[in-house]
């Protein structure tokens, strides 16, 4: 028996997840690569679940084995075509998954055990569900007969996932396994992308079988929409062509969609400034000129005013979250709103939305091309030299920046920003949660998708490690920098063992303050200094606890410091050297350095502070 909670998501060929030319994640055509068994084959529900994974073209897992999913562990040892990477924590396990998808462009897969194992999960898979991620979470149940006995180690995973899941199932009959991890797949990949979780109950993994892999799933209700209207596409042309302040609103959705390069046509095409979000770094290069940069909270004072003044936005891919709009009803005042999205329920859902468009963005940005192109030739291109005129202002006027720190510790954003240099475009970066973050954001140039890998909607504090060492399986050829901070490195370092052990040689860069960064710079700000438990002791004084040099070289990695800004340079060429071993480096930085510019939580954008006690502040009348 499969029970679906999820309303179950029309008859389609059953599609594993391959890389589009940019690396980035997209359905591939149906697998004829090479001969595959398909028939029926009399099996156990474990070896069914291992000949699924292979059917579906997974090529990694990363997991612990435990009670409950055990019998699927024996079988996965005798596969040649599934690498299993045993993990040190389940949330690790599920942060590599994520991080695998981001740089393969293929689903990521995680495996856990009943229990503490399955909850271990959670908070990867709610990650991955704010920022659309392709995920399948398989993880172990208790026997059928013993679901709601509180059996030991039983957790009802599939209930607990039920708001963080793109969809879940329950399989309790050995018989459902193969078509169940099949619609998993594709409802993974399909659409917006977002994990799925399947929960096997341990006796339908070791009852007898017959495995048969499906060669069509039927999801009825489940019909992702990918062709745009017609009639929303000319609108919007419309409005791009006669619009004199338009903005291009550039979301995580144009990089999951792999649209990274018919966005840089229609940026091309219309002459409008482009600003990226937090999950759309790189998704224009920031070296084109029509790139202003992030908007939001810790934006550009060019990309937040240049919103804020728009007579037109045009949103691509993103959700209008609460980091980018500040106060909702004071977000882009005078606009005309544009909102193309896969996910119909994300159109209208903060913001009126004047022109809603539900869509595929590689085909909804397609389809506006030559669109526009008609409508320049009937009316001309439009006049925006008075509008860049204003941008250039205050690009020039507020550039991204930082003071040297007073306390004779490196600047943090000196540092992030000679990593970037010296790495180059080539690399992804992986960023945590906090200040690290926002200045990984900042002072990196981006100049590809998929350079730039952090969570965002969910925060989660441990992310960047073992994010980085899936992104590093999933793209073995780059340079994997994890820019990290010394409390989000705390909570999952432990995957520097799995790191070590696996010969994956991830980069850590620990940007140490010795502080909860981003929580001491709010009590800086709002609570009059009162730094309420954020001292981490890991990097001032005598004392270091833990000293993260000699941490990595327990996880059998190599250990590096850095203190003083002559040697910047050459200790993170260093640690681009090392190539057959993880690398960590400790970069002792100013604990009173801040993120700017900011806006703070539950304002006005309007209110934007270029730096403490500087407010650039503009003319909102038209």
């Amino acid at each position: 028996m499969v029970q679906g909670p999820h309303p179950a998501p029309p008859r389609s060929p059953v599609r594993p997840v391959r890389p589009a030319a940019d690396g980035l994640p997209r359905p591939a055509e149906s697998p004829a690569d090479a001969p595959r068994r398909i028939g029926p084959e009399k099996v156990t529900g474990a070896q069914s679940i291992v000949r699924s994974l292979e059917e579906a073209g997974v090529e990694v897992v990363f997991g612990i084995p435990g009670g409950a999913i055990l019998p699927t562990y024996d079988p996965l040892m005798d596969s040649t075509r599934v690498r299993h990477i045993l993990v040190r924590h389940e949330q690790g396990g599920g942060h590599a998954a994520a991080g695998y998808a981001y740089s393969s462009g293929k689903v990521g897969v995680t495996m856990a055990t009943s229990g503490p194992g399955a909850t271990n999960l959670v908070t990867a898979i709610a990650d991955a569900n704010m920022d659309s991620v392709p995920m399948v979470a398989i993880t172990g149940q208790v026997g059928a007969s013993l679901i709601g006995t509180d059996a030991f180690q039983e957790a009802d995973i599939v209930g607990i996932t039920l708001p963080v899941t793109k969809h879940n199932y329950l399989v309790t009959d050995a018989d459902d396994i193969p078509r169940t991890i099949a619609e998993a797949f594709h409802i993974a990949s399909t659409g917006r992308p977002g994990p799925v979780l399947v929960d096997i109950a341990k006796s339908a993994m070791q009852a007898q079988t017959t495995f048969s892999w499906p060669q069509d799933i039927a999801l009825p209700g489940y019909h992702p929409v990918t062709k745009p209207h017609a009639k929303q596409i000319r609108e919007a042309a419309r409005l791009l062509a006669t619009a004199r302040r338009p903005v291009l609103y550039v979301g995580g959705g144009v990089v999951r969609a792999g649209a990274s390069e018919l966005l840089r046509r229609l940026t091309d095409a219309s002459g409008a400034p482009v600003v990226t979000t937090l999950m759309a770094r790189g998704a224009l290069p920031d070296s084109h000129p029509q790139n202003l940069g992030m908007p939001g909270m810790h934006g550009t004072v060019a990309a937040v005013a240049a919103l804020q003044k728009a007579d037109l936005v045009i949103a691509l891919g993103a959700r209008f979250d609460d980091r980018v709009t500040g106060l909702l009803s004071s977000f882009a005042p005078l606009a005309t709103v544009v909102h193309a999205d896969i996910d119909p329920a994300e159109i209208g859902k903060n913001k009126r939305t004047d022109v809603p468009i539900v869509g595929d963005l590689r085909e909804v940005i397609a389809d506006l091309l030559p669109e526009l192109e008609r409508e320049h030739g009937q009316h001309g291109l439009p006049d925006l030299e008075a509008w860049w005129q204003q941008l250039d202002a205050w690009r020039e006027t507020f550039p991204l920046g930082f003071d040297e720190p007073s306390d004779g510790h490196l600047a943090p954003q000196h540092v992030i920003s000679r990593i970037g240099d010296i790495s180059g475009p080539e690399s992804i970066f992986v960023a945590g949660v906090g200040q690290h973050q926002m200045w990984a954001a900042q002072f990196i140039k981006y100049e590809r998708p998929g350079a730039w890998i952090n969570s965002g909607g969910l925060g989660t504090m441990g992310f960047s490690v073992p994010a980085a060492m899936g992104a590093k399986v999933g793209d073995p050829s780059r340079t994997v920098w994890s820019i990290d901070g010394d409390g989000c490195f705390q909570m999952t370092n432990q995957e520097l063992a799995t790191c070590t052990i696996n010969e994956i040689p991830i980069k850590v860069a620990v940007i140490n303050n010795s502080s909860l960064g981003m929580v001491r710079q709010w009590q800086t700000l709002f609570y009059e200094s009162r730094y309420s438990n954020t001292d981490l002791h890991t990097g001032h004084g005598t004392a270091r606890v833990p000293d993260f040099v000699k941490l990595a070289d327990a996880y059998g990695a190599v250990g590096l410091r850095c203190e003083t800004k002559a040697d910047v340079d050459a200790t993170i060429k260093r640690a681009m050297e090392i190539d057959d071993q993880p690398v960590v480096v400790d970069f002792t930085v100013s604990r009173d350095a801040m993120v700017w510019p900011m806006v703070a939580a539950g304002v006005s954008n309007d209110a934007i502070q270029y730096a403490r006690g500087i407010s650039p502040a503009w003319d909102r009348e038209d």
